[in-house]
């Protein structure tokens, strides 16, 4: 009998005050003069605030792993996972597909749980560049693969909503660790796998 191991992953310490961020909110609307009186306005603070709220509180999961009893040692990948997550710079979101990739070592990880660590690391102001990363070295330290390679590509509301409005822009950014960075063949099944020009 094989035997797992679960690692329970809680969203981020609450410390958070709905009433404070409401009323600031308003202040911020009425600041850029936007008129709060009317009955469609009226509850936009609330909404706002628990937006955000909801923006920034991850699901708790737990990560379960298993041994890789069968010495499975080719990729596994999953591809065009949603993500969404806010530009710290910003706070306008940020959406597109997450492409995560491993060659094992001695342990699997569930696939769901792949999806579920990507969220863990969007539900907060972020940067694509800083995400890509967390959610590869995170995986590398929980798991101790071979190699792992993450992909985000996003498109991103602080360059398509205001600034330059650049529509239809995509921003690529990619982590490759262990033998996904270092050997040219499995780099390149990686990238063909995900369906990303290399």
């Amino acid at each position: 009998m094989t035997s797992n191991a679960t690692l329970h992953i809680l969203p981020p310490a609450a410390g958070r005050d709905l009433a404070a961020a409401e009323d600031a909110a308003a202040t911020f609307l009425e600041a850029l003069g936007v008129d709060l009186t009317s009955e469609s306005l009226r509850e936009t603070p609330r909404r706002m605030a628990h937006g955000y709220a909801e923006l920034f509180t991850p699901r708790a999961f737990d990560l379960t792993t298993f041994p890789n009893d069968e010495n499975y040692d080719e990729l596994v990948l999953i591809r065009n996972v949603p993500l969404r997550s806010v530009c710290e710079h910003h706070l306008l979101p940020f959406v597109g597909t997450v492409h995560i990739g491993y060659l094992p070592g001695e342990r699997i990880i569930g696939l769901s749980k792949l999806a579920r660590v990507a969220e863990h690391f969007a539900c907060r102001p972020q940067l694509q560049e800083r995400l890509t990363k967390q959610i590869a070295d995170w995986l590398d330290e929980q798991l101790h693969p071979r190699g792992v390679g993450v992909v985000i590509e996003a498109e991103h509301s602080c360059m398509t909503l205001r600034g330059v409005q650049s529509l239809g822009s995509a921003t690529v950014t990619s982590t490759l660790l262990g033998a996904l960075r270092e050997d040219p063949r499995s780099r390149q099944e990686f990238f063909s796998l995900a369906g990303v020009n290399s």
